[in-house]
């Protein structure tokens, strides 16, 4: 159960203890620790014991006063998460069963652990979960915990996530909704599987973990994403939701948020914006979105990132840019959005030409239009031989977080020096992407 340690921080009480890089940590207050969880509650005590075994064997037990918020400055390996769990579903929509060949290892890792959620936003089953694991996120009060539902018929989330264990798993909701945990609830959305009066069903079943006023928990629906390797694989056939399909979502949706606002005082169910994109359907006001709960599953990126711009919009509207050419960026999903962006931008900067290049996903198949999914070859090859002009903008979505690397490996470098210009990324933010257009370098 030793933890291997790989970085000291400067200036911190582990360096002032004389730890190094290369130790472990064997206990805090005679207790293991499993993860970062344990660490975390343990390290947040103002006195405790830590055992250290150095590298030749020998081991410290220090005794330490702090502050409450005062970190240690120890640094792990694999960052106390080494023993991740993997995903035991086969799901009929999942996206990693439909990756392209060939990529980096980690693209194929399918995780289902409650610790990622909390830390990276991950989405779980419940699955493989314990009443031990459920008894532990109490304890460490782990919220939000972000929750893959699909389905909350017994029979058809077991027929979607082929598992016959994931029926029973939906019952532990209720005692992590009892406990105060936010739920960050999901719905993909799969035609023939789970839309329809089972989605009506899944929405009002999931309605009764509202807590009363409204706030701390919430449900999206997104769309399934279908690649062109899904037939190459053999997985299970699944048909694309049309024009039609994604009006229905939206009605439901519409019918549901009245319905619950009115009971509740909390929308609660939300459609991801790619369903009005294709829909031809505008996205709900900014307003609508209450606090934006599902934001980061692409659910009012779009409303949000139009406010923003439009005030970012008349806060900037004196400056004067210089008159240059810019090449924005985007995918198929969102192109009259980002020329509904551009020809605003245009009409107060009139020195300004913004040229919106919707890129083809040739890499997954035509049917993934989302611009997050689109590789640095596809860009290229795309925007080869065009006028780009001074500048050209993409969404930071498009790379692997915090680094400049494709999903297909290239850098951004590599990116820049292909095409021969200026390559710079923006968060889906409104008033960044306005001073991208307006900056002078």
């Amino acid at each position: 159960m030793k933890k291997q340690i790989v970085e000291i921080e400067p200036n911190s009480i582990a360096q002032e203890l004389g730890i190094q890089p290369g130790d472990f940590l064997l206990a805090v207050d005679n207790q293991p620790v499993v993860d970062f969880f344990d660490f975390r509650m343990a390290q947040a005590s103002e006195e405790l014991e830590i055992t250290i075994e150095k590298a030749n064997g020998e081991q410290w037990i220090l005794e330490i006063e702090k502050d409450e918020d005062e970190e240690l400055g120890l640094v792990f390996e694999s960052g106390l998460m080494d023993d991740m769990r993997r995903c035991g579903n086969k799901c009929v929509f999942c996206f990693i069963d439909q990756n392209a060949p060939n990529m980096r290892e980690t693209l194929y890792v399918k995780d289902d652990d409650y610790r990622l959620s909390f830390l990276h936003g991950n989405y779980i089953t419940l699955t493989n979960m314990t009443d031990a694991d459920i008894r532990r996120i109490l304890q460490y009060h782990i919220s939000p915990v972000n929750i893959s539902i699909h389905a909350t018929d017994p029979n058809v989330r077991i027929k979607m996530m082929n598992n016959p264990k994931a029926g029973r798993s939906l019952e532990f909701l209720g005692k992590l909704a009892e406990g105060g945990i936010a739920l960050s609830l999901q719905i993909v959305l799969c035609k023939g599987y789970n839309d329809g009066d089972i989605l009506d069903k899944t929405i009002q079943d999931l309605s009764q973990y509202i807590p009363q006023g409204g706030g701390g928990c919430s449900l999206s629906i997104v769309p399934v994403g279908l690649t062109k390797y899904r037939k190459e694989r053999n997985l299970a056939e699944l048909l694309p939701l049309e024009a039609d399909d994604c009006k229905d979502v939206i009605a439901k949706v519409a019918h549901w948020q009245n319905k619950l606002m009115a009971k509740k005082g909390a929308r609660f169910v939300f459609a991801a914006d790619e369903f009005y994109l294709k829909a031809g359907i505008d996205v709900p006001p900014y307003e609508d979105y209450d606090d934006f709960p599902q934001i980061e599953n692409g659910v009012g990126m779009i409303a949000a990132m139009r406010h923003e711009f439009k005030n970012a919009l008349v806060e900037n509207a004196d400056k004067m840019p210089l008159t240059k050419k810019i090449t924005v960026v985007t995918g198929y999903a969102s192109k009259d959005f980002m020329h509904s962006l551009a020809n605003a931008a245009t009409s107060t900067f009139p020195q300004l030409t913004i040229n919106v290049v919707p890129i083809k996903n040739n890499f997954y198949g035509e049917l993934i239009t989302v611009v997050g999914l689109l590789t640095a070859g596809d860009i290229m090859s795309q925007l080869k031989g065009q006028d780009l002009g001074d500048l050209v903008l993409l969404p930071s979505c498009i790379l692997r977080a915090e680094e400049d690397v494709f999903l297909d490996d290239i850098t951004l470098d590599e990116m820049r020096n292909q095409l021969g210009v200026q390559v710079l990324s923006v968060n889906a933010n409104g008033d960044e992407f306005l001073r991208s257009l307006l900056c002078n370098q």
